[in-house]
């Protein structure tokens, strides 16, 4: 495969679909320690208390759109068997090993030659595992119109979501409005913001969080690599002709720790003149932390989100309780508490403190064997 081949900035594209999914699960979800560890992070546990992991979750959301052989799960080598533990559907050619972690770019370009060796015109969405959807019609609705749109025309694709609070924990999209259902032009991309700004983002109306959900054709964002990551692309090129085959995983463990560490927000998206996002309202969260997962949860008459069966509370509330099934919880006089009881590791700390958790990780002893 040569770099020719995707060379197509002004083809017409197919209006057949080829529908692809690659789900990220890759990462190791720190923020919500001590349920998350780097043995087995967030994506494999049932993080929701529904009695499924996010990661399958996810995996069963996408098969409304496509069949189960065309969804690819881009992970750290580390997790395979837990891939395959979770989605026993999955052959191992789907399950496209990182031997190291470089972000988000580096993964892409990397599944973006595979999916392009099997199908040249594959139409793909780019997804985490373990984000919420509460409207998954909608959701499907729209991941259907970004791909039509990809399919007919060599853009790059985000959906948007509709700011509710000025969040300083999102990134943000600034986009060219319109009365169309087609996706909008992209202005440009902003980092996360301070409070202010974030404020006279909201105020304005001219911008959306960005959800880190991607559609594009397999053409397209290889041709995006080609003209503003070229180090990127021309290390996974070399791959040609070996994609698909016994020795795909020896050539990407010899060149993937080669590539830089950098994110497709930053490698691809803030610099491509083809970008288009997508206004997306899909009830949806990054479910990033624990008050974030107490925000979306069922509560209790006290705000309470608890996942125990057995808990004796009086005067608790705004507290999510996380405990295993066989312990009795006696707790009073709580309010605004993350309790999680992992059997090994309990943690009891103010929900309004939460950002600092990652950090307290970071005081831990890996001998030790609680991260």
């Amino acid at each position: 495969m040569t770099s020719s081949e995707h060379q197509t900035p002004n083809s017409k594209f197919t209006t057949m679909k080829h529908p692809y999914v690659a789900i990220m699960a890759g990462g190791v979800g720190a923020r919500f320690w001590p349920a998350s560890r780097e043995a087995r992070p967030k994506q494999f546990l049932d993080i929701l208390g529904v009695g499924k992991s996010l990661l399958r979750l996810t995996f069963e959301r996408f098969l409304h759109l496509c069949p189960a052989e065309n969804i690819f799960i881009v992970t750290n080598a580390a997790y395979k068997t837990l891939v395959k533990e979770h989605l026993p559907e999955l052959t191992d050619n789907q399950i496209i090993c990182e031997p190291s972690r470089n972000n988000t770019a580096p993964c892409i370009a990397y599944t973006a030659f595979k999916l392009f060796d099997i199908d040249p015109q594959a139409n793909f969405v780019v997804a985490p595992s373990d984000h919420i959807i509460l409207k998954e019609a909608a959701f499907l609705e729209k991941i259907k119109t970004a791909l039509d749109f990809t399919a007919r025309n060599e853009a790059l694709c985000t959906l948007g979501i509709s700011p509710t609070r000025p969040d300083t924990g999102y990134g943000y999209i600034k986009f060219v409005k319109g009365d169309s259902e087609a996706p909008h032009p992209v202005l440009e991309f902003k980092e996360k913001p301070d409070l202010e700004t974030a404020k006279s983002y909201l105020a304005s109306g001219d911008y959306l969080w960005n959800a880190g959900i991607f559609v594009w054709s397999a053409k397209a964002i290889l041709n995006a690599f080609r003209e503003n990551a070229s180090d990127i692309y021309t290390l996974f090129a070399g791959g040609a002709g070996i994609y698909n085959t016994a020795e795909e995983q020896n050539f990407i463990n010899e060149n993937y720790p080669k590539s830089r560490s950098i994110s497709v927000d930053f490698a691809i998206m803030e610099k491509a003149k083809n970008v288009f996002t997508l206004p997306a309202d899909i009830g949806w969260s990054d479910l990033g932390t624990w008050a974030s997962l107490h925000a979306e949860s069922e509560k209790d008459g006290e705000n309470n989100v608890v996942q125990s069966s057995h808990t004796l509370l009086e005067n608790v509330s705004n507290c999510l309780i996380r405990a295993p099934k066989n312990k009795l919880l006696v707790l009073r006089d709580l309010e605004d508490f993350i309790i999680v009881d992992e059997g090994d590791v309990l943690m009891i700390y103010p929900k309004s403190k939460e950002q600092d958790i990652k950090a307290v990780t970071k005081k831990l002893n890996p001998e030790e064997g609680y991260l």
